[in-house]
């Protein structure tokens, strides 16, 4: 473009501030669409009810789904650390997913049926709560 500027002899002092500030525009433009995308990633944690290493391996495979780039559950605290795009899912929606795999979450309790599927060892004392029961499987 400027080679085109150049030989038609328009080439002057304002088209230069033209491209200058053109430029600039499409720099800033860039820079708040990355930032954008950046921003939407999340973390955040909450409890997960389960006993022993194979619930964490079980979780932690429900949790990852699409949308979430790391999970990590604590057998000791029993919190799950999840790190997510916002954009494509919900820390609702894990908590669904997990629910579905048998294991009750803050909000949601675990499938009965998933639930007594699982290993013996997994199958841990469950409290009678006011948590949603999730409706996948």
């Amino acid at each position: 473009m400027l080679s085109l500027f150049f030989e038609l002899g328009e080439f002057n002092h304002s088209s230069s501030k033209n491209i200058f500030t053109m430029k600039t525009f499409l720099l800033i433009a860039a820079t708040f669409v990355c930032a954008t995308v950046f921003a939407q990633k999340s973390t955040t944690s909450f409890k997960v009810s389960g006993n022993c290493s194979m619930c964490k391996k079980h979780i932690e495979k429900a949790a990852t789904t699409g949308g979430v780039t790391k999970a990590i559950w604590s057998q000791d605290t029993k919190k799950l650390t999840l790190t997510y795009n916002a954009a494509k899912i919900s820390s609702d929606q894990v908590q669904q997913k997990i629910a579905a795999a048998g294991y009750d979450t803050e909000k949601y309790r675990g499938d009965d049926k998933a639930y007594s599927a699982l290993d013996e060892c997994c199958q841990y004392d469950r409290k009678k709560t006011n948590t949603k029961t999730s409706n996948h499987q």
